[in-house]
């Protein structure tokens, strides 16, 4: 593992300390509402053929000229622009086709498709304000949205998608929040890939160090001692845990609670012998064989991955995925 690079204030940076970069607003509702419900919001409603961004992908135009999110490449992000401009003056939604299709000959898309983009006037600040809390909350829910009139209302948890009454929907689920136990480098490279991805996520160790290289990089910590994951520490369905561990007693503990709970994904690191081992100990606590199926490991993507940084990515990729095909 190389050598931790400096930081001004004096802590030192591990590798992908998202405090190496600047962090910009990636989400298109937030930048709405911090921007006091003005300006326009894009949808993708339609794609044909190869697409840069999946359908319900979104993207928001600010009264200042800010932008928030993509569509394309950037390819058509500018005449969006001039287009959103139109829609807020007017206050009334636009229905857009580029590519394949499209009247505007002199806009080509790289990949060769077409997109229908619909533009709307900025929804109402209480529902940009509902929307945060609902995300808040780690609550799945919808967008449904009027293709003629723009009217935007907040409905159930149902895939993207029009729906063949005039309304579109864009599925707003919860994202990906990891629990991350263990000591050494492989907790403090793990967390540090959360972090840079802008993704929430807690380590809780019973060492001391590995806390301290967790906090030196801005994620939230917590010590924990051999009686395992705390009762107060929530685990919902869109929870991954990862368990990266040499000393293995601490694990059956943690794993008896994850294994009785919702977590998309609960993973251990450790060879195949060391797996054999984990399960002997938890069949030994009392736990059955389906909640025993449930368990991961070896764990990520590359086989017998070795180094920390290796791991982490492997082990990040596997649980993306794994989350990404998830049925709403």
């Amino acid at each position: 593992m190389p050598a931790p690079a400096a930081d001004p204030s004096g802590a030192e940076l591990l590798p992908f300390d998202p405090r190496a970069r600047e962090r910009r607003p990636h989400d298109p509702l937030e930048a709405l509402l911090r921007a006091g419900a003005r300006g326009a919001l894009a949808l993708i409603t339609a794609v044909e053929g190869p697409s840069y961004r999946p359908v319900g992908a979104m993207m928001a135009f600010l009264p200042d000229g800010r932008r928030s999110g993509s569509l394309s490449s950037g390819c058509i992000e500018a005449d969006l622009q001039l287009h959103a401009q139109k829609v807020m003056a007017q206050e009334a939604p636009a229905l857009l086709r580029y590519g394949a299709g499209s009247p505007f000959f002199d806009l080509k898309l790289p990949c060769g498709g077409g997109l229908e983009i619909l533009l709307l006037p900025c929804p109402p600040a209480s529902l940009l304000g509902q929307v945060a809390r609902l995300r808040a909350a780690r609550r799945g829910f919808s967008l449904a949205i009027g293709l003629r009139d723009g009217a935007v209302a907040i409905g159930p948890d149902r895939p993207t998608g029009k729906d063949g009454h005039g309304l579109f929907h864009v599925r707003l689920g919860p994202e990906p929040r990891f629990l991350i136990f263990g000591k050494g480098p492989e907790v403090a490279v793990f967390a540090g890939l959360v972090q840079a991805a802008l993704l929430p996520g807690l380590v809780l160790s019973h060492d001391d160090e590995t806390l301290a290289q967790a906090t030196a990089i801005g994620m939230p910590v917590r010590p924990i001692d051999t009686r395992g994951l705390p009762g107060d520490v929530e685990v919902d369905r869109d929870t991954a845990a990862v368990l990266f561990y040499h000393e293995h007693h601490y694990e059956t503990a943690i794993l008896r609670r994850l294994l009785a709970g919702s977590a998309f994904y609960i993973g251990a690191q450790g060879s195949r012998r060391a797996r054999d081992a984990r399960l002997e100990a938890l069949r030994a606590a009392g736990m059955g064989e389906p909640a025993l199926g449930r368990l991961r490991g070896p764990i990520g993507v590359v086989p017998s991955a070795r180094d920390a940084r290796l791991l982490a990515i492997s082990v990040l990729a596997e649980i993306l995925a794994l989350h990404a095909q998830r049925p709403a």
